[in-house]
């Protein structure tokens, strides 16, 4: 699959809850309550939270289908909300997320690389992230990446409270 990566507006903010919702689904359907990923994906990837975030200065980047642009990926860059030492120059990426047939596409790795670069150019110079404890295919993803654990949390989804580790590399 051929893709593009361009950075995301307001205008974009369907788009990007589109494929938040869809890739969220994808990755926990069967390891988290069906429920708890609705009640999830309501509160948190509504086309308004997404509205909210660009409101508040986060850069998103969306990845589309080359062939007539169907929103399959994205990234969120946020300041930190995360229980870890802050340090001048820390930003979160809040999401990085893409849809399953992209896997093994390289689309990840760019996703990433945007990210790190969009966190560069507005001065930043550590990326924290934070991830379901039992999500080892992200983690091996993180860690390739050149991240490394830097603390833990505990995180709801919907109404059920999970663990997660915090992810951190210096950019």
């Amino acid at each position: 699959m051929d893709w593009r990566l361009r950075r995301a507006g307001p205008a974009e903010a369907a788009a990007l809850s589109l494929v938040a919702g869809a890739t969220f689904l994808e990755a926990f359907a069967g390891i988290l309550d069906g429920p708890d990923i609705v009640a999830h994906v309501s509160r948190n990837s509504s086309v308004a939270a997404f509205e909210a975030y660009l409101a508040d200065g986060a850069i998103a980047t969306l990845a589309e289908a080359e062939a007539g642009g169907a929103p399959i990926g994205y990234t969120l860059l946020t300041t930190p909300d995360l229980p870890v030492g802050p340090e001048a120059g820390d930003v979160e990426l809040k999401r990085i997320y893409a849809l399953f047939p992209t896997h093994g596409t390289g689309l990840g790795p760019a996703l990433m690389a945007r990210a790190i670069e969009d966190a560069r150019m507005r001065g930043c110079r550590r990326l924290l992230l934070g991830v379901y404890g039992r999500n080892k295919r992200a983690q091996r993803f993180y860690e390739k990446q050149g991240f490394t654990v830097a603390g833990t949390r505990r995180f709801r989804v919907g109404a059920t409270w999970h663990d997660d580790l915090i992810y951190a590399r210096a950019i």
